[in-house]
């Protein structure tokens, strides 16, 4: 297998895919598939993942030499492309939420010693 020919097969999914899945195409062709596949195939066209799965399948077939090769090219151009939107995509929610903790500040009063956990009981010694 030519790592040529699969870098391009990558490109090519990941382009029909996002066309298929987020632009309206030349002429609103693809935004009118998408509205006449309305229900579970118009969700299908929806997802950029689900549509680059669908895409690759075909270019997976052509890839592969064996069945099993031909199966692993399918999910590996699926993968690439998937890969490849994260990498070029510009949405602010893919981004680490910020957590943070609220500081916790034990009160005491200024008559006790500030390491002390029970100023109210008497130590015993024995």
């Amino acid at each position: 297998m030519n790592v040529f020919y699969f870098t391009v097969t990558a490109l090519a999914v990941w382009r029909l895919a996002y066309l298929f899945s987020s632009e309206d195409g030349p002429f609103n062709l693809i935004y009118l598939l998408r509205s006449a596949a309305a229900g579970f195939f118009g969700n299908l066209l929806g997802c950029f993942y689900c549509t680059s799965v669908w895409i690759a399948f075909p270019f997976g077939l052509w890839l592969g030499s064996t069945w099993m090769m031909k199966f692993i090219m399918w999910q590996a151009l699926s993968g690439a492309a998937c890969l490849l939107q994260r990498a070029t995509s510009k949405k602010a929610n893919d981004a680490m939420p910020f957590f943070e903790e609220d500081a916790v500040i034990p009160e005491h009063d200024s008559n006790s010693s500030p390491y002390s956990t029970n100023n109210n009981q008497s130590a015993t010694y024995v």
